[in-house]
């Protein structure tokens, strides 16, 4: 059995004290003692990492509490112990949240998943009105609303079924996709990044522990990077493309969270003004459908 599927329990959810167990140990065998001041005495050192006494020792807490905690056991901790092992960790804002999350869930007063993510119709209709490719994401990176230039670069999500609307599946399971990001190793790090994220907030999800399965069972990518409990926000960034009808874009995209509770995100991609990428996002926009329909036949 591979080690997603032992970290699934019975109920359809992942089992929180194991991802709290193992993103801590994570954390701690990427540190040196030189990368925290602390003398390494000996050449060979039986764990990688610092051991869980220096990693004590630097958070200013005993050995046998934070063994406890590393071994998945986040009840009663208070944040205030929680910040200094995120410092002594040298976690980053993305990392000591998500560890916030997996030691404090919160008790959320509807099970996670158990209803279909709704996008408003002025949201909608904000969307048709965008000129850049634009969609909105939700929950386990589902895409649940786009506009006709994300179409139009991204290929038409509404010939898919809902189930297959969503990145991770696209990346990790649609050859097509490998194909459209030109360093696709970083969008499946991504992928998985966030994935991770959602994990910490919404561990009782059952739809987010059966996508985590199918991907492990499928691809071997997947499991190797889920594996690493690394996890990432969604901000900003520039994504490489090769698009089978205008060729190479470099496109600049911002996630803006929004602020209803909904935890969708607002995801829109520009190109430089002037630049090639610019005149071929003008070229699609143009050719309108056709661009979407020849776009989608011109893939592998």
């Amino acid at each position: 059995m591979d080690e997603m599927a032992e970290e699934r329990t019975g109920g359809g959810s992942l089992d929180r004290r194991a991802e709290l167990s193992e993103f801590l140990r994570t954390r701690r065998a990427r540190l040196k003692p030189e990368d925290v001041g602390l003398p390494e005495f000996g050449r060979h050192r039986r764990v990688p990492g610092l051991r869980r006494e220096e990693l004590a020792q630097l958070a200013g807490v005993s050995v046998a509490y934070y063994t406890r905690l590393e071994q998945g056991n986040g009840r009663n901790v208070s944040a205030e112990v929680l910040n200094a092992i995120a410092r002594a960790l040298r976690l980053s804002d993305a990392e000591s949240a998500h560890l916030t999350h997996l030691a404090r869930p919160k008790q959320h007063k509807k099970k996670a998943g158990a209803r279909t993510e709704q996008v408003r119709g002025p949201l909608r209709q904000l969307l048709d009105s965008i000129e850049v490719p634009a969609y909105v994401s939700g929950r386990r990176s589902d895409i649940l609303a786009w506009n006709r230039m994300a179409a139009a670069v991204f290929g038409d999500w509404s010939e898919l079924p809902v189930e297959e609307r969503n990145w991770a599946r696209l990346v990790f399971l649609k050859p097509e996709y490998r194909e459209l990001f030109v360093d696709w190793d970083q969008k499946a790090y991504d992928m998985v990044s966030y994935l991770r994220m959602d994990a910490g907030c919404h561990a009782d999800d059952p739809l987010l522990s059966t996508l985590v399965g199918e991907l492990s069972l499928k691809s071997e990518e997947f499991r190797r990077l889920w594996a690493t409990h690394d996890v990432k926000e969604k901000t900003y960034g520039v994504k490489r493309l090769r698009h089978p009808l205008v060729g190479d874009l470099a496109l600049h995209f911002e996630s803006f969270r929004l602020s209803d509770g909904t935890d969708q995100a607002l995801i829109t991609y520009h190109a430089e003004p002037g630049s090639p990428s610019a005149e071929a996002l003008r070229l699609l926009a143009s050719w309108g459908a056709d661009a979407t329909r020849a776009g989608e036949s011109a893939r592998p």
